[in-house]
């Protein structure tokens, strides 16, 4: 995050607040949940490094030999966890019921917003941190680093760190070669925009090609393998480890299309959380923001480009993933198809819905002309948008509860 300062100075003033300022919910069990929220999807060096910082506030050791040694309340929280991990649209306003009606052992509302926002940030957090290659130390179980072509003395976790910051350029032939597809890519680019000032498509034709990308992405295949054995640091803080990704309407299944114009993080989430754990929404608000309009109008060696058709087909491919559709700007879904390609919606797919999947091959496989921090500002946007997508399934059971 170090080759984008403005992001990562709002990335680390909002998990300070959410981890250490006040909050409706003890030290310890914020670090358990990210602990919890981690291990889902697998990710080693996030769980590591919140089991040192829970011992640190004074955590029980006992509740990291198992969820079952830890109190019942966090136990409760363990499906909603799953589902917004791998599945947030069979979100219901039953799950939130549940929890904030178990008895002795319920959630309030505050509390529970609080977790949502934790759980949401570490699923999310997970993405990012398999999509860069940053793994536990290479002497620890499921220890390795990718190296990127356009990193030359330096590993990925060298760059968490914020060491090495000077890219070299690809061999000649690479570059020559490769040139060939970011030039193609921005003619893309130019020719949409040209047809956007001509053509303006119908609403009926707008919602059959948000439904005609929706089915194409479940098409992509993450990865070779089916299912992948967690490790045993990982899985003992979850259960039903066969539980994973499964595509938003798989063998003839239909869940309803989320639309913004009905819930959006602007216009619903953004004041429900303010309310409920306030100036996070806020906090939040202004990470996402900085996210998706984060530029340097730059590709790969051109300079003066306008990327934001290219950053915008980024995060809408993602909520389109998630069934989530963009009515309020009639977004065209049909330009995702255009501006990405098989080799990168492969990567996006693996890095947002099944993250531990993620390869040094599929990392290499896409935009082979683009430096590394370019790369990482695509993670950026896989992050926030995956978070946000969470987030608007679970707020909007919340809201549902409350009304």
């Amino acid at each position: 995050m170090g080759f984008h300062p403005q992001y990562l100075e709002s990335f680390l003033r909002t998990q300070h607040y959410l981890l250490q300022m006040d909050g409706p919910l003890p030290l310890h069990y914020r670090h358990y949940i990210g602990i919890m929220a981690a291990a889902r999807p697998q990710c080693s060096y996030l769980v590591n490094l919140h089991v040192n910082d829970f011992l640190q506030v004074g955590g029980d050791p006992k509740w990291l030999n198992g969820l079952e040694g830890a109190p019942r309340k966090l136990q409760h929280l363990r499906e909603l966890n799953k589902i917004l991990a791998h599945r947030p649209w069979l979100v219901t306003k039953a799950h939130i019921e549940q929890l904030l009606k178990a008895e002795e052992y319920s959630w309030s509302l505050a509390e529970l917003i609080h977790a949502v926002v934790l759980l949401t940030h570490y699923h999310s957090l997970a993405s990012f941190t398999f999509g860069c290659g940053i793994s536990p130390e290479i002497h620890c179980e499921g220890g390795h680093t990718f190296r990127p072509p356009s990193v030359s003395s330096y590993c990925v976790c060298d760059i968490a760190n914020g060491n090495g910051a000077q890219e070299e350029m690809l061999g000649n032939h690479l570059v020559t070669e490769t040139s060939c597809e970011v030039e193609a890519l921005m003619e893309k680019m130019k020719q949409l925009q040209e047809c956007r000032d001509e053509e303006e498509a119908s609403q009926e034709e707008m919602a059959t090609r948000f439904e005609r990308e929706k089915t194409e992405s479940m098409l992509v295949v993450t990865a070779e393998d089916d299912e992948m054995v967690p490790a045993r640091d990982v899985s003992r803080h979850f259960e039903d480890t066969s539980y994973g990704y499964k595509d938003f309407s798989r063998r003839g299944e239909h869940v309803p299309t989320f639309r913004v114009q009905d819930y959006s993080w602007e216009d619903h989430g953004y004041s429900l959380v303010n309310r409920l754990y306030p100036d996070v929404g806020q906090l939040l608000d202004e990470k996402f923001q900085i996210a998706y309009n984060l530029t340097y109008n730059t590709m790969a060696m051109h300079k003066d480009v306008d990327t934001s058709m290219l950053r915008r087909a980024i995060w809408n491919y993602i909520h389109c993933m998630f069934g989530i559709r963009q009515v309020y700007d009639d977004y065209d879904y049909g330009e995702i198809n255009q501006l990405l390609d098989r080799s990168f919606k492969v990567y996006i797919k693996t890095v947002v819905c099944s993250p531990e999947k993620t390869t040094k091959r599929m990392y290499d496989s896409f935009w082979r002309q683009f430096q590394h921090s370019e790369k990482v500002h695509v993670n950026l946007l896989l992050m926030e948008a995956r978070m946000q997508a969470e987030l608007l399934y679970a707020l909007r059971a919340i809201t549902r509860y409350m009304t």
